[in-house]
């Protein structure tokens, strides 16, 4: 099964908040995903990017991290027909 990430748009926002540090949370599906989306960001972004190796349990799940910016990944059904 092939995601859409929308990494050009999480890029996008990272630019637009001009954050420096972000950290980001992957459900576990998605971990093995990892290094490559961190290292999609840390090339075209400014930003170091932290990857959360934690619980990712939803939005109410956010980890103790010092970033300027959190990016969660969650499931969702495709609105796509």
């Amino acid at each position: 099964m092939e995601y859409d990430l929308e990494l050009e748009r999480v890029a996008k926002e990272i630019k637009k908040k001009k954050a420096k540090e972000v950290c980001i949370q992957l459900p576990d599906g998605l971990k093995p995903r990892a290094t490559e989306i961190a290292e999609y960001l840390e090339k075209n972004t400014k930003a170091k990017i932290t990857v959360w190796a934690g619980s990712c349990f939803g939005a109410c799940d956010i980890p103790n991290i010092k970033a300027d910016l959190l990016i969660q990944w969650g499931h969702s059904s495709s609105l796509k027909k």
